[in-house]
């Protein structure tokens, strides 16, 4: 479960997406992933408060039942799945063109080829899904250790030809050289590279749930800390943070800079374990909360269905099935009907957010009056850092609506969200059966 932590914070975001978020701010980008990660950090925390007390399979839109009622439940459930779904698309697109540099095959291909293969892992069994994403944790995290080491190196003079010191930090125009409005435009950008940190819930589908939850999160600071953080703070402290190089690709013109052999190529291959890995967890992710909408009278009923091995098949299907809509729309019309889709899930985390910190809220308020012993491990400063979270979720929605280059997405995620509480009056009438309000007593995850 700590691994899948991992897998779930560092993503191809941290590889390629930061060259982005430094060309904004400058060295001072490490500041911008210190807060967005703190902030990240206080909504796991909160979620992980309301798993451990109530552990129960699909929790996000569970607990967004138990605290909000049916409508924030269907609401989030279905947005959350509508998140993973276009991303296993995305992420079969992204690695298809990375493939393609290396086997002379057409791209659409190797997008199927990966769907294929990463949907049989989760068809198997939910101990293969594991087992893919420790090892695809595992390589992410060996390359990242291996280039703290490598960026430690050279900032303290011991790798051979290194000046040493940290005058590239501060020689192009300061630690901060497009002040500090730069550093909360960044925090924008940045706080959805976090994005994946939360399935870690996925925990209560283990034996111990509280405990794997707890541990897992718990140690989420650390990871951020040192993968995210660290990391930036080494590649603009090796190479001018304007280097164009450095916008582009960052860690492997930093590896570049180092001299270190066939770096691009070690790159990339990371790059692609951490496309699998993303792929791998959204077919999983996805999968789930389907199956947990289907469960609560959500989607339809033959979805719910496992076979022999505990496997929601029918679910796992019908998730990469609908990818492939994002998959045939990145080759058909990549300039509107994919940029759309992917500005459609741009702000959904931001969403979800906000619904788990208010259900933590509500939720926290109830086990104190019922069952106070069942709260082991809590939110900090409750409630006051809750609703601080809350403030700054929203400070972070007013912004991107006051940024021209966020805006699109601020747009088309409203849209999805307008679309998912549109067909709640059609789930009302339609459902098998009545929506009611999830019972607040543990329930065992399939």
């Amino acid at each position: 479960m700590t691994m899948l932590a991992i897998g779930g914070a560092v993503g191809a975001g941290l590889f390629v997406g930061s060259g982005a978020v430094i060309g904004t701010a400058g060295p001072a980008a490490v500041i911008s992933y210190a807060a967005a990660g703190v902030l990240v950090l206080c909504v796991l925390r909160a979620l992980g408060e309301m798993v451990v007390a109530r552990p129960v399979a699909g929790s996000l839109a569970e607990y967004a039942r138990m605290a909000l009622g049916p409508f924030a439940g269907f609401t989030i459930g279905w947005l959350y799945w509508y998140l993973y779904v276009i991303l296993v698309g995305a992420e079969a697109t992204a690695g298809a063109a990375i493939l393609a540099g290396w086997i002379d095959l057409p791209q659409w291909f190797l997008a199927a080829a990966l769907l294929v293969v990463m949907t049989a892992v989760n068809l198997v069994s939910v101990r293969s899904f594991g087992e893919f994403e420790f090892w695809f944790a595992s390589i992410k995290v060996a390359a990242i250790l291996v280039f703290l080491v490598l960026g430690v190196l050279w900032v303290t003079g011991l790798w051979p030809h290194s000046p040493g010191g940290l005058n590239v930090l501060t020689g192009h125009g300061g630690f901060a050289p497009n002040g500090v409005k730069a550093i909360f435009t960044a925090i924008v950008a940045v706080m959805f590279a976090f994005g994946g940190t939360e399935i870690v819930t996925v925990a209560a589908e283990s034996d111990e749930p509280g405990r794997a939850v707890a541990k897992a999160t718990g140690n989420v600071l650390y990871r951020v800390a040192l993968f995210y953080v660290l990391s930036i703070l080494l590649v603009v402290s090796i190479l001018p943070w304007n280097d164009a190089k450095v916008l582009t690709s960052p860690f492997v013109s930093a590896l570049d800079r180092l001299d270190v052999p066939a770096a691009g190529t070690v790159m990339q291959a990371v790059i692609l374990t951490a496309v699998l890995s993303v792929l791998n967890s959204a077919i999983y992710v996805s999968s789930r909360m389907l199956y947990v909408l289907t469960r609560d009278g959500d989607a339809p009923a033959g979805l719910v269905r496992l076979n022999r091995r505990g496997v929601p098949v029918r679910a796992i299907l019908l998730g990469t099935v609908a990818a492939w809509a994002a998959v045939i729309a990145s080759y058909t019309s990549p300039d509107q009907v994919f940029k759309f889709l992917m500005n459609s899930i741009g702000v959904v985390l931001a969403f979800v957010y906000l619904a788990i910190m208010f259900s933590q809220l509500r939720l926290r308020a109830r086990l104190q009056r019922e069952d106070p012993g069942s709260l082991t491990y809590r939110m900090w400063l409750y409630p006051y850092l809750s609703w601080l979270v809350i403030a700054a979720l929203l400070a972070v929605l007013v912004s991107m609506a006051l940024m021209h280059a966020q805006r699109s997405q601020l747009i088309a995620s409203l849209v999805s969200l307008a679309v998912v509480a549109a067909c709640y009056p059609l789930r009302v009438r339609f459902g098998r059966k009545p929506p009611v309000t999830a019972p607040s007593t543990p329930a065992k995850a399939p």
